[in-house]
């Protein structure tokens, strides 16, 4: 007897070791990220994020200029304000440049909650441990990465308003962006 329920002991435990634990599907509001890579960036730190959208990494070297990429999270107050202003600049960029944000130090459900209640769904990437802040030496959120065309890159370590962010893009990328 002893035997019997010593194997049906093990093999209880056998099968819960072998039975996968799925993480609840978080429906996404942000666009794939697909067509963001394709170039080289030279300054950027040689890291890969997933995307919030799919299950793909994109390598931010391969990352297509020009583009904006915000650091933001859903628990930052002055994320709050300002990544509704990142999905207008989306909105007007007609092709010109990428909006790109990088969700940080959050959870995808805030994350994906946040900017669905915001209406944000420019292509995202997930980086739940600030690998991408550290590696630029940022400490604050929020933060925006300006990559031109060349590959070169300029961060600016404050929130914008809208008139702020439309004169960083004229300025980096020499595109007029109507308010």
């Amino acid at each position: 007897m002893r035997r019997i329920l010593a194997g049906l002991a093990a093999a209880t435990v056998l099968s819960g070791c072998t039975a996968s634990v799925e993480e609840p599907e978080i429906p996404s509001p942000f666009a794939a990220c697909d067509a963001l890579t394709g170039g080289t960036v030279s300054e950027i730190p040689d890291i890969s994020l997933p995307c919030f959208t799919g299950s793909a990494d994109v390598r931010l070297r391969d990352l297509r200029g020009p583009a904006v990429i915000n650091l933001w999270g859903s628990w930052c107050g002055p994320c709050r304000e300002e990544l509704p202003v990142f999905q207008g600049l989306a909105d007007r960029a007609d092709g010109r440049f990428a909006v790109i944000g990088v969700d940080t130090r959050d959870t995808r459900e805030r994350g994906a909650d946040f900017a669905t209640d915001r209406s944000v769904s420019f292509p995202t990437l997930f980086d739940q441990e600030m690998r991408f802040a550290g590696e630029l030496g940022v400490t604050m959120l929020p933060a925006t990465v300006f990559i031109n065309a060349d590959g070169g890159m300029y961060v600016h370590r404050n929130a914008m308003d809208v008139d702020q962010l439309i004169e960083q893009v004229r300025k980096q990328f020499g595109v007029t962006v109507a308010r």
